[in-house]
C-alpha cells in the first residue's frame, strides 16, 4: 500500500507541477524534495501504524475521536480536492495518448471502463498487482533524466545548499510542491489499504518498510523529473507550459523524441494509476465517514455506497476531460494548492490520533517522534499561512 499510495502521488497533476518547476526555477527547487522526503514518511508511518493497531481507516477514527463537524469539514475538503485531482488524471491520459497520435475520444472511455473494471470486479489483492505493475512506468522519467544530459554537479550542489526566495511566486511553487508530494489522499488510501489487508502487529515491521521504500522512490522519481525539464526546457528560456505533454514535446530539441515519448509514457502509467487510486482513496474516505460498508472485494449489492461513489467519480472525470481545450496547468497547479492547504488539517488529526494512546497502546507515539511530527504540521501550516 505504502509504494501504491506514494507512486500514485505522482501523477498526471504532479508531473505537471514537476515539470512546471524545473522549466521555472531550475535545479534550485531540488532542495525541496528531502525535507518532503522525510516529512511524507512520518506521515505515512503513522497512519500505517493507526490502521495496523486498529483495524480502522483513517474518517472512521475521525468520526469516533473529534465527531461530525469535523470530519465533514476534512470529508468535504477532500471530495473537492481529490474531484480537480480525479479530473486532471483523465485529461493527463487525453494528452498523453494524442502525443502518440491517438484521439482522447478512444483512450480516455477506454481506459476508464478498464479501471473501473479493475476495481468492480477485481479483487483487493488482484487491483493491488495490477497497481503495482503500473508503478514500473515510472523509471521512463529517470532514463529520460539522462537523456536530457543534465548537469549534475549542478544539480547536487542546489540540492544541498538551497538559495530560498521570499517572492510570492516562489512560495506559492513550494507550496503546491507540498501539494502534489504529500497529498490528503494518500494518508486515506495507505490507512484503508493496510486494514483491508488484514495486517496485523506482526506485519507492522514489513509495513513500515514499505513505506520508506515507497516514500524515497517516489520523490527520486518526482526529482528526475525536475532535472528533465531543468536540464531542457528551463536552458531552453521556455518557463510557461500549458501541460505536461508540452512539457514532452519540448523535450525533443534538446533530448531527442525519445525523451518525448518515455515522458509521455510515464504520464499515461501515472494518470492510469491515480485515475484507480484516487477514485478509491475518496470513496474509502466518504463511506467510513458515512459509516457504509467498503472493500475491493465486495460487489455493487453489498457496498452501494463505496463502489457507487468509485463509479460516479469516474464518470464526471470522463466527461471534463472529452471538453476540449481544458486548462491543464491552472487547474493541477490550483488544485495541488487547494490540497496543500488544507493538508494541516489532516495532519493535525494523524498526530492527535497516532498519539492517543487510549486508542494506540504501546504503539502510540514516542515523545521524540512527536515532536518531528508537530514539526512538521506547524511547518506545513506556516507556508499555507504564507501562501
Amino acid at each position: 500500500p505504502g509504494l501504491i499510495a506514494t507512486n500514485a502521488g505522482n501523477d498526471a497533476s504532479g508531473i505537471a507541477t514537476y515539470s512546471t518547476v524545473g522549466a521555472s526555477y531550475g535545479y534550485s527547487l531540488l532542495w525541496a524534495f528531502l525535507p518532503m522526503m522525510i516529512s511524507l514518511i512520518f506521515v505515512q508511518e503513522m497512519c500505517v501504524r493507526m490502521g495496523v493497531v486498529t483495524g480502522q481507516g483513517l474518517a472512521d477514527l475521525i468520526r469516533e475521536q473529534f465527531g461530525v463537524r469535523w470530519t465533514a469539514l476534512v470529508m468535504l475538503s477532500l471530495l473537492i480536492a481529490n474531484t480537480g485531482v480525479i479530473i486532471s488524471e483523465f485529461v493527463g491520459i487525453a494528452q498523453a495518448s494524442e502525443l502518440f497520435g491517438i484521439p482522447r475520444y478512444f483512450t480516455v472511455p477506454l481506459t476508464a471502463g478498464l479501471i473501473w473494471w479493475l476495481v468492480v470486479k477485481g479483487t483487493q489483492k488482484s487491483v493491488e498487482k495490477v497497481f503495482l505493475a503500473m508503478s514500473l512506468v515510472f523509471f521512463g522519467y529517470v532514463i529520460s533524466a539522462f537523456l536530457s544530459k543534465p548537469d549534475w554537479s549542478e544539480a547536487a550542489t542546489q540540492m544541498i545548499e538551497p538559495k530560498i526566495e521570499f517572492t510570492s511566486a516562489y512560495l506559492f511553487t513550494v507550496m503546491a510542491l507540498i501539494g502534489t508530494t504529500i497529498t490528503p489522499f494518500m494518508q486515506v488510501f495507505v490507512q484503508s489499504s493496510v486494514v483491508e489487508k488484514g495486517l496485523d502487529e506482526e506485519d507492522l515491521p514489513l509495513a513500515r518498510a514499505d513505506v520508506i521504500f515507497g516514500t524515497s522512490f517516489a520523490v527520486i522519481i518526482a526529482a528526475f523529473i525536475v532535472i528533465s525539464t531543468a536540464a531542457t526546457l528551463h536552458t531552453q528560456g521556455i518557463t510557461e507550459i500549458d501541460s505536461a505533454a508540452t512539457a514532452a514535446d519540448a523535450l525533443v530539441p534538446v533530448a531527442g523524441v525519445y525523451a518525448k515519448y518515455l515522458f509521455g509514457i510515464g504520464l499515461l502509467g501515472a494518470a492510469m494509476l491515480a485515475m484507480g487510486v484516487l477514485p478509491l482513496a475518496t470513496a474509502y474516505s466518504l463511506s467510513e465517514a458515512l459509516g457504509f460498508e467498503k472493500g475491493l472485494s465486495r460487489s455493487f449489492r453489498e457496498a452501494p455506497i463505496f463502489l457507487g461513489i468509485f463509479t460516479a467519480l469516474i464518470i464526471i472525470g470522463v466527461i471534463v476531460a472529452l471538453i476540449p481545450h481544458i486548462p491543464q496547468i491552472k487547474l493541477l497547479i490550483w488544485t495541488q494548492t487547494i490540497n496543500g492547504v488544507l493538508l494541516p488539517f489532516l495532519l493535525v488529526a494523524i498526530v492527535l490520533l497516532s498519539s492517543n494512546r487510549e486508542i494506540m497502546g504501546d504503539y502510540a507515539n514516542s515523545t521524540v517522534f512527536n515532536i518531528f511530527a508537530w514539526i512538521i504540521t506547524i511547518v506545513v501550516s506556516i507556508l499555507s499561512l504564507m501562501l
